[in-house]
């Protein structure tokens, strides 16, 4: 994969530069900084303030690098000054759902409600149209406390089809896991 598979090249809603293009290996030192940043302030996704190590990232990143590369997988990373902002990725399930994707998108604190969320939204869903040939359908699991989100992707035309009530563990409290999918 080329260094730099730039997909956008723009501004966020308070003039900020940024770029969004596709991971490379040497994105791994950012990536890790990413999550765990992420991780630690304990926001809407699987971490939870767990710390990933060094090793466990480069073996998540070089995976989906080759996911990218045989089509069965697209992420999205999105800079301002060679810092990461945001990442929103879609991936194949395997076997007889190789058809469904599973959808992603995480947005550093200082950059929500920038419009950073709703484009990566926009760009990964065009490149899985364009990369991933087998991909019919798009799924995701949000937390029921995040309705921000909920409405974010009811926008974008995703539906509800099931809750698993108290299916995460939120800050130290039991949510509703929220199911969405949209057909593509």
């Amino acid at each position: 994969m080329k260094k730099e598979t730039i997909v956008y090249r723009g501004k966020t809603k308070k003039g900020k530069d940024i770029i969004v293009r596709y991971p490379t290996i040497e994105d791994l030192p950012e990536l890790l900084r990413y999550i765990n940043e992420l991780s630690r302030e304990q926001t809407f996704i699987r971490f939870q303030g767990e710390l990933l190590t060094e090793e466990e990232e480069k073996k998540y990143l070089a995976d989906f690098i080759k996911k990218i590369q045989k089509g069965e997988g697209v992420k999205l990373l999105a800079f301002h000054k060679n810092q990461l902002v945001g990442v929103s990725d879609i991936y194949l399930e395997d076997k007889v759902s190789q058809h469904v994707g599973v959808f992603g998108i995480t947005v550093a604190k200082d950059y929500r409600g920038e419009g950073v969320g709703k484009l990566l939204m926009t760009l990964v869903e065009q490149e899985a149209k364009k990369n991933m040939t087998k991909l019919k359908i798009i799924q995701l699991g949000v937390f029921g406390n995040n309705p921000t989100a909920c409405f974010m992707y009811e926008r974008f035309g995703f539906k509800k089809y099931g809750k698993l009530p108290k299916g995460v563990k939120h800050r130290n409290e039991f949510v509703d896991h929220i199911y969405m999918y949209k057909e593509i």
